[in-house]
Order: C-alpha cells, then sequence, then structure tokens
C-alpha cells in the first residue's frame, strides 16, 4: 500500500479558542481525488488553511510524511482584486515556491506561464491586469498559477463558484487531467450533483467528520441528514470539545459516535445523537 500523502491525526482547528474542526482522524490517499463537503461553517475552508499550515492546530496534528509541494488556491473572496497587478504576474507567483521571493524571472519562467495560461484557455492574457477579469476569467488564471506550481498536492478551496458552465467543464477536466498524473488533490465543492458525477472520494463535514470515503456511501441520504442534524447543533460559541479520560480514539471510536477503519476512515454510526459532544 503506498505512503499516504497527508495524515490527520486527531486534529482539531478554530479561531481564538472556538473550534471549527474536531477530532479529525484519518489518511489522505497518495493519488486521490477528494471533495470536501458540508454546510456554510462546516469547517472545510478551516481545513484547508490547516493542511497549508496557514492555522495551527488546536490540538491534534497534520503529516506531511514526504514532505510534499502543496499549491493552495484560497477562495476568490479572500483576494484583492483592486491590487494592480497583470495576470502574468498573477500566474508568475506560483513560481516562487522554487525560485523563492528574490529569484531571477529567466524566459523559462516566461515560457512556463504562457504555456500555464493557454491550458487553461487564455493565452495572450499575460499583459492583461487582473481587475479586468470576469470570475471565470479570474479562477482560470489562478488555476494556471497552481499549474506553474507543479505541485503533489492540490488543495482547492471552493473554485467553482462564480464562474460560467465552460469554465467549470474546463476546470473538472483539468483536475481530472492532475489525478491521471497521481497528483493528490482535495476540492471544496457545494454542488452535490458534481461530486456524484467527477469525484471518487467524499469527506462530509459538519464540524466533525460525518463521513469519509466512496463518494456514494459518503452521500447517503442519512448522512447528509446527519451532518443537517449536526450543523444545527453547533453554536459559534462552541467550547472546545476535549478527549476523554480513557485517551480518544483508542478504542477504534471518535468519541462522537463514528467508528474507524483500519485506515483511520470514518464509518457512519447509527447511533450517534447531535449535540452529544464533550464539553
Amino acid at each position: 500500500m503506498p505512503e499516504p500523502a497527508l495524515i490527520f491525526r486527531d486534529l482539531t482547528l478554530g479561531y481564538n479558542a472556538h473550534p471549527a474542526v474536531h477530532h479529525l482522524t484519518g489518511n489522505v490517499a497518495t493519488g486521490s481525488l477528494t471533495a470536501v463537503v458540508g454546510a456554510n461553517g462546516s469547517g472545510k475552508s478551516t481545513l484547508m488553511k490547516g493542511i497549508v499550515g496557514v492555522l495551527k492546530p488546536m490540538g491534534g496534528e497534520v503529516v506531511n510524511p514526504r514532505a510534499a509541494r502543496i499549491a493552495y488556491l484560497p477562495q476568490q473572496s479572500e483576494l484583492d482584486r483592486t491590487f494592480p497587478a497583470r495576470v502574468g504576474d498573477l500566474v508568475s507567483l506560483g513560481l516562487w515556491p522554487r525560485r523563492g521571493l528574490l529569484g531571477r524571472y529567466r524566459p523559462e519562467d516566461r515560457a512556463a506561464v504562457a504555456k500555464a495560461l493557454s491550458a487553461v484557455g487564455l493565452e495572450g492574457f499575460d499583459k492583461r491586469s487582473i481587475d479586468t477579469l470576469s470570475g471565470g476569467q479570474l479562477q482560470r488564471a489562478l488555476f494556471a498559477r497552481v499549474l506553474v506550481q507543479d505541485a503533489e498536492i492540490i488543495l482547492l478551496d471552493e473554485p467553482f463558484n462564480a464562474i460560467d458552465a465552460k469554465t467549470l467543464v474546463d476546470l473538472v477536466a483539468l483536475i481530472k487531467r492532475w489525478h491521471g498524473e497521481q497528483r493528490t488533490i482535495m476540492v471544496v465543492v457545494h454542488d452535490l450533483n458534481l461530486v456524484r458525477e467527477h469525484f471518487p472520494e467524499t469527506l462530509l463535514l459538519a464540524r466533525q467528520p460525518v463521513a469519509w470515503g466512496d463518494t456514494a456511501e459518503a452521500l447517503r441520504p442519512e448522512n447528509l441528514l446527519l451532518a443537517r442534524r449536526f450543523d444545527e447543533a453547533w453554536h459559534d460559541d462552541a467550547p472546545w470539545c476535549e478527549p476523554d479520560d480513557a485517551g480518544h480514539g483508542h478504542d477504534g471510536h471518535d468519541g462522537h459516535g463514528h467508528e474507524r477503519d483500519h485506515r483511520g476512515e470514518v464509518r457512519h454510526s447509527h447511533d450517534h445523537r447531535p449535540g452529544s459532544h464533550a464539553a
């Protein structure tokens, strides 16, 4: 069995002592394509930030066992589109992890940026200002930035928001190309029909893991109902959920009524009740 690309060990992430992701344990397989789904505020974006290291864990850890390069695409809403930059400048930012901030911009770098822009349908856009781009064009440019990073792990946070149907088709095709190259990809997605059609694996979050594994299994109606109940039961001032004295997860359960298989993945348990987390 190949070494996992990412390992979550009792991971808890949050802001100002308020947890947003509780006790996530499991492995992300190398070369897998996983959708991360859940209601607004369920911890999806928080998980992405925890993986990339923007957010430090409140408890547990994220392990990148091979120290693989990670490319992270945040939500468009986190970008300042008024910043005076050209498309080529935006895409070339993807070269910084390998070149360094002070690295010289070489002819081969310009060629890599041009090739990436062509691959996402923006050939000749390198000198365009980013504030002139439509939502779909900006997302294509951001995908080009991911392309030049040539990372082994790719994290995409809601990449399909505010884009047209043609851009959606093109970006899904690019994600599938990366998957075919055995890159490990995690994508925050809202459209469950899109998930069912294109993503083999799904992690369903409701601040805590509800289901994780084969998409058809993870998105069973009972799991979606359970996730909605959890979401309704949580409050913004929810206390930190501490492991119990017996040692969280040592008995094969995660303390929330979920059993785990030999890979540490969550299996749905029907006897859980929302709001029963230990405080």
